[in-house]
């Protein structure tokens, strides 16, 4: 019987070149998924499940709490499945959590809010044992004028500025409810929570602070830089290591 299935997942992204299945690369998370789940329920050569993501993190990007989901026509049970994959899916992707779900639950059209976090670090030390999940800086930002920034970037805008395609042709307006950034000792952390988000969007809002944060732009240069839909104005695109998708609301 076909069920729909529910997964959250938690990945390092380090060795893979995002989520999204690409050709001729075959170490992209929705790709190890799908090789795995297809052998699970018996498809030939050729045949493959299709594994719809709640989003498409880009090479280099983490997880920890990843939704995705999949027609399955399986004998196992929610807790069977889990087993398999984690058994058979490389260490740096762990299935956390499979349920059956509504025929109807589309884990991209229905999500409705994400929560990304970018972590930067700052020091004399080396962050040896988290430096692939930070970005180290040479110099420490003023984080209160970045907090002074960011709340220009709260709220609903066409964020073209702040997407790396430049060949988008879908809207490019979203909402970010919230703008969130912590001190800890040599780390800062960027919270971001909105409605969805654009290629490379939250990496480039990452960027933009930190400029804001070194001085080179002023706080109050945000509304300019959003009205102006010109990428150009923004500024440079965070390195993908920092980043990592923390939530999906549905």
């Amino acid at each position: 019987m076909k069920r729909n299935y529910k997964f959250t997942l938690s990945y390092d992204g380090t060795r893979f070149y995002g989520w999204e299945k690409q050709p001729n690369k075959d170490m992209t998370i929705q790709g190890k998924l799908e090789n795995v789940l297809s052998k699970m329920v018996g498809l030939s050569d050729g045949e493959f499940v299709q594994v719809i993501g709640a989003g498409r993190t880009d090479a280099g990007v983490h997880a920890r709490a990843m939704t995705a989901n999949a027609i399955l026509d399986t004998v196992f049970n929610e807790e069977e499945i889990q087993k398999y994959m984690n058994q058979y899916l490389p260490e740096d992707i762990s299935i956390n959590e499979v349920r059956v779900c509504s025929d109807r639950f589309h884990s991209r059209y229905n999500a409705i809010g994400k929560t990304y976090r970018y972590t930067c670090y700052y020091g004399i030390s080396k962050p040896v044992f988290d430096r692939k999940y930070v970005t180290v800086l040479e110099q420490k930002p003023d984080v209160e004028l970045m907090r002074e920034a960011a709340e220009y970037i709260v709220g609903t805008h066409d964020f073209k500025s702040f997407c790396g395609n430049n060949k988008m042709k879908k809207s490019t307006v979203r909402c970010v409810d919230n703008i969130r950034i912590e001190e800890n000792g040599p780390q800062i952390r960027f919270y971001f929570h909105g409605n969805g988000f654009l290629q490379n969007m939250v990496r480039i809002m990452t960027g933009t602070l930190l400029e804001v944060g070194y001085g080179n732009i002023k706080p109050s240069e945000l509304e300019n830089i959003i009205t102006s839909c010109d990428r150009q104005k923004a500024g440079p695109t965070a390195p993908p290591q920092g980043l990592c998708l923390m939530k999906v609301d549905y």
